[in-house]
């Protein structure tokens, strides 16, 4: 009668020549239900007669890997659910195309011709005014608009200076402050521009603003 070479029960693994360090290893980088069941196997057959295996060693074994494989189901099944919500706002972001957004930004590239619009977020009732700097820092065009209360103002820029001619092409800034003069409280802005497209970034869904550039689709105020 041949004898049967005694295998450790505390490395289970060993009648398939891995150590407990290597099939801890292969377990992590993706061990599968047939690699799982034949190690259980390996493990029955050539177990040592004297020291047979535990049962409920055995149960707990499955269980866990019943618990590992269930882990990696439920992920790849949130991993779908995330692909179509994310193809979902795709597509309705891409129904935005067109639209006009109110974003906060102070800072455009002007082409020449239309009007400019946006809000200016007034701290209370009172005169506020709107500068348009040139890419040099130097003012070219100053509106000023009245507050009834704390809250958005409308304003606008024709494209036009204070002398009422028409700037050139180029990039400006809005500064915007409350009461009137050099020294006036700087108040933040809201602009609006045409929503030319939508990009898909690491980050989330991007709407590329015509004039101002690229914005979170969170960071949207309004879109109209």
């Amino acid at each position: 009668m041949s004898a049967i070479a005694p295998t450790s029960n505390d490395n289970p693994y060993a009648a398939l020549g891995l150590s407990s360090n290597t099939a801890t290893t292969a377990r992590s980088n993706g061990l599968g239900q047939a690699d799982f069941l034949r190690l259980m196997s390996e493990q029955m057959k050539n177990q040592d007669p004297l020291k047979p295996l535990d049962g409920q060693q055995f149960l707990a074994q499955l269980a866990q890997f019943s618990t590992v494989q269930g882990i990696e189901q439920m992920n790849s099944a949130m991993g779908a659910v995330a692909s179509v919500m994310e193809s979902d706002q795709t597509l309705r972001a891409a129904s935005l195309v067109g639209r006009e957004a109110l974003v906060e930004a102070n800072a455009f590239q002007f082409s020449g011709e239309g009007t400019l619009r946006g809000e200016v977020v007034a701290e209370g009732a009172g005169a506020v005014q709107v500068d348009i700097l040139d890419a040099n820092g130097q003012r070219v065009a100053r509106r000023t608009v009245q507050a009834s209360a704390a809250g958005p103002v409308a304003w606008q820029w024709d494209g036009r200076d204070d002398a009422g001619r028409p700037v050139a092409a180029g990039a400006y800034t809005i500064k915007a402050g409350s009461g009137v003069g050099d020294n006036a409280a700087t108040l933040p802005v809201r602009m609006v521009a045409r929503v030319d497209s939508v990009s898909i970034e690491p980050t989330g869904l991007t709407l590329n603003l015509s004039g101002l550039g690229g914005f979170a689709l969170g960071s949207v105020r309004r879109i109209s």
